[in-house]
């Protein structure tokens, strides 16, 4: 019977990762579940059936739903174990070094969603529960992300470096009517901005007057070709290896509520970056392929952007692989 029931449940799990992985190009299977970071979730399929002693159909049906959501709780653990926190750190090591991330998982797992319930024919259960990545309260971001005792300013531009010119794209999805294509726009079209401020309650320095295009929603790190990585707190480096965004850079209430980036295989569903996102190249990858790295006149031009309107604060930014 044990033999049978981890096999049904690698079935379902595998079934879920198919349909799952037909919307995201992010859901990953650890063997027990699915972590979607994509869609910023954690989902598990749990298997029941019910003791040969139940008495009737309700029972048998009732107590198969309880098996299979114990079953479930425990595939969640060990999936949510498996989640990258930072590109060399995850859930799991963070549970072995710190009892109280351990507790919190457990009180988080024990708040799961249950997504879907079904009934087999000979008795069994098959019950799936999820558990967002992100969240003010009962998500793997609230269980795991320590509060930093203090928020850092973002870094100055590299002064002996020039800021490249801006590239933007006009992002439009239009809600189910598909998604329109992406078209680049040029630094001309862009407003100038020629006495730019600190954006308010902004960890960023204020643009240098007449440096700034301004106008931008967010930021769209195009990550394709080099095997991205996903983690819930990635940093953003530029190739002298400073660190241009980070964990502590950010307001901590709003990385566990939203997140620090958004990850997607198609420019159109970047819409995490606003309809006027700047656009940059990563030229590789840091630290076990999980944060991107940009070129210094990228960098300077990101934090000059930012510092006229402030995306990095407001974590607008997208991850495209």
């Amino acid at each position: 019977m044990k033999k049978i029931s981890r096999l049904l449940t690698a079935l379902s799990v595998a079934a879920l990762l198919v349909c799952m992985t037909a919307a995201s190009a992010f859901a990953m299977s650890n063997g027990t579940g699915v972590i979607d970071y994509e869609n910023s979730k954690v989902t598990a399929t749990g298997i029941g059936v019910a003791p040969p002693t139940a008495v009737s159909e309700t029972q048998r049906r009732a107590l198969a739903r309880r098996a299979a959501q114990g079953d479930a709780y425990r595939q969640l653990v060990e999936t949510i174990k498996g989640v990258d926190v930072t590109s060399d750190s995850t859930v799991e090591l963070m549970m072995t070094t710190q009892d109280v991330v351990k507790t919190h998982v457990a009180a988080t797992v024990k708040g799961a969603r249950v997504v879907s319930v079904n009934y087999t024919s000979d008795g069994g259960c098959e019950l799936t529960m999820e558990v967002p990545m992100f969240g003010v309260t009962n998500s793997v971001a609230s269980a795991v992300m320590e509060k930093p005792a203090v928020k850092e300013t973002f870094p100055e531009p590299v002064a002996s470096v020039a800021p490249s010119a801006p590239t933007s794209v006009s992002v439009n999805v239009t809600v189910g009517q598909g998604t329109t294509t992406p078209s680049a726009t040029t630094p001309s079209t862009q407003p100038s901005v020629t006495q730019p401020t600190k954006p308010t309650g902004s960890s960023a320095a204020a643009a240098p007057v007449g440096s700034a295009v301004g106008g931008y929603t967010g930021l769209i790190v195009d990550c394709r070709g080099l095997g991205l990585k996903p983690v819930m707190s990635p940093v953003i480096k530029n190739a002298n290896g400073q660190a241009i965004y980070g964990y502590k850079n950010l307001d901590y209430d709003k990385v566990v509520s939203n997140g620090m980036a958004g990850y997607t295989t198609d420019m159109g569903r970047a819409t995490r970056a606003g309809s006027n996102p700047l656009v940059v190249k990563a030229v590789s990858l840091d630290n076990h392929n999980g944060n991107p790295v940009i070129s210094v006149a990228d960098a300077n031009r990101v934090l000059i952007e930012n510092g006229a309107t402030g995306f990095l604060d407001k974590t607008n930014v997208v991850f495209v692989r």
